[in-house]
């Protein structure tokens, strides 16, 4: 919203903490970028469909702190190309660490399962059943 300045009165003088905060913003974009998730709800469970293309399932990891369900996939690739003297004609090295976090209060962790196919992990997390106390006679003393 700030950036919107008339055409006419714009200063040419350099702000150094706009100029950083940009450079801070290209820097982190192409580095730290969260992966798309779609949550959905039933009467008996929670769904979580999350895209993570390019990762091997072993690369994806889910864990379960208290009520956090914390969804983590880390992944790096080199590509090397020498001829036969060992002197680099190309090398690529990438590198991509990925991590969200979401509340699981009333669900029930131990029936929790995920399956992962094309890309795209798919978690299935059925809610707490209420257990309804038990009716019962007293008798009156």
């Amino acid at each position: 919203m700030f950036e919107i300045i008339p055409f006419g009165r714009r200063s040419y003088f350099s702000d150094p903490f706009r100029a950083l905060e940009n450079m801070e913003r290209s820097f982190f974009r192409g580095n730290l970028q969260e992966f798309r998730t779609d949550v959905s709800e039933d009467d008996t469970s929670y769904q979580i469909s999350a895209e993570l293309p390019g990762f091997k399932k072993e690369e994806i990891n889910l864990d379960v702190e208290g009520d956090c369900l914390t969804i983590s996939a880390q992944h790096s690739e080199e590509n090397e190309e020498s001829d036969e003297k060992k002197n680099y004609i190309k090398r690529e090295r990438f590198y991509g660490s990925y991590s969200r976090s979401f509340d699981i209060t009333g669900v029930d962790v131990d029936a929790i399962k995920a399956e992962y196919a094309d890309g795209i992990l798919k978690i299935d997390l059925p809610k707490v059943i209420p257990v309804a106390p038990a009716s019962r006679k007293l008798e009156i003393q």
